[in-house]
C-alpha cells in the first residue's frame, strides 16, 4: 500500500477550517497579522461559538461573561485564544470515526499538547505554540488510517493487541509505512509549515533521526508523561525510565526531573472542546 492512496480519498479527510489552516501556517511569523484572523474566526459562528463557549467554563475562571472572539482577545490574549482556535478547529474536522473512540482519542491529544508546550517553555529550541501544535496533531496520520481504511485500521489494533508488538512493527508489516509518515504527507499536503511535519514523523523515535527536530523530542517527551499518566506510573519509577537523551535533544537539562510532578498534574483545560 501506498500514502497517496490515503490522501487520495478527499471526501474523507479531515476538513480543517481555512482559517485554523492559515493560523497554522503562519505559527512561525512574526509579522503574521493576527487581529485579521480572529476577525475571521468572528465570522464562523461554529467555531467561536465553541470558543467561547470554552471561555466561559469554570476552567477560565473569568470575572464576566464573553461574548465575542474580540473580547475574548483582550481577557486572554492572543497566544491563549491562538492554541483554542487551532484546537477546536482541528477537532471539530472530523465527527465520527469507526474503530476509533474520538472522545479519547482527542482527550490524550490535548494533554501532549499541553505537555509538550511545558516541555517547549523550558527550551530554548522548540518555539511553544509550535510545540502544542504538534502535539495536537501527532497521531493525525493514524486518525488518517481510520477515516479511509477502517478495517485495515482496526487489523493493525488487533495485531497490536493479540501479539504484544509494537504499532509501527504493525504498521510496516500491514502498510508497508508507518502512520507518521502518512501524518507529515497530509500536513505537507495542507501547505503547514514543514517543521511540522517533521517533527510528526520523528515524534515516535527522535533519537533515530539524523537530523532530531526539538519539537519532535518535546513531543516525544509528551508523550512519555501520557504514558505514566494512563499507566498511573509513580514519579520515581518515572524519573528512573524517563529518556534523558530525548530531553537532551530537546534542549532540557537534568533539572527537568524534578519538575516531573508537575507536567504529571497538568490540565488542557479544552475537554470542552471534546464534547
Amino acid at each position: 500500500m501506498e500514502i497517496r492512496e490515503l490522501l487520495e480519498q478527499t471526501s474523507k479527510l479531515p476538513n480543517v477550517p481555512d482559517v485554523v489552516k492559515e493560523l497554522i501556517q503562519q505559527l512561525n511569523n512574526p509579522g503574521a497579522k493576527y487581529d485579521e484572523i480572529a476577525e475571521k474566526v468572528g465570522k464562523d459562528q461554529t467555531l467561536s461559538l465553541k470558543i467561547l463557549r470554552l471561555v466561559n467554563s469554570a476552567h477560565f475562571g473569568l470575572s464576566r461573561k464573553v461574548s465575542s472572539i474580540d473580547e475574548a482577545v483582550i481577557m486572554l490574549g492572543m497566544a491563549r485564544l491562538k492554541t483554542m482556535v487551532i484546537a477546536s478547529g482541528v477537532v471539530g474536522s472530523v465527527k465520527n470515526v469507526e474503530g476509533l473512540d474520538l472522545k479519547q482519542f482527542w482527550s490524550e491529544a490535548f494533554f501532549v499538547a499541553t505537555a509538550a508546550r511545558f516541555f517547549a517553555e523550558k527550551s530554548e529550541k522548540a518555539d511553544a505554540d509550535m510545540a502544542f501544535t504538534v502535539g495536537l496533531i501527532h497521531n493525525i496520520g493514524r486518525l488518517l488510517l481510520h477515516i479511509s481504511k477502517p478495517k485495515l485500521a482496526q487489523a493493525i489494533q488487533t495485531r497490536v493487541d493479540e501479539t504484544g508488538c509494537s504499532r509501527s512493527d504493525a504498521e510496516m508489516e500491514r502498510l508497508n509505512f508507518v502512520t507518521p509518515q502518512a501524518g507529515q504527507a497530509l500536513l505537507d499536503m495542507w501547505s503547514f509549515p514543514a517543521e511540522l511535519g517533521e517533527a510528526v514523523l520523528q515524534h515516535k523515535k527522535p533519537t533515530e533521526f539524523e537530523d532530531p527536530s526539538a519539537l519532535a523530542a518535546v513531543v516525544n517527551l509528551a508523550c512519555v508523561i501520557n504514558a505514566a499518566r494512563r499507566n498511573k506510573t509513580d514519579i520515581a519509577e518515572l524519573r528512573d525510565f524517563f529518556p534523558m537523551d530525548v530531553a537532551e535533544i530537546a534542549g532540557l537539562s537534568s533539572n527537568i526531573l524534578s519538575e516531573l510532578g508537575e507536567a504529571l498534574a497538568l490540565e488542557s483545560g479544552l475537554e470542552g472542546l471534546n464534547d
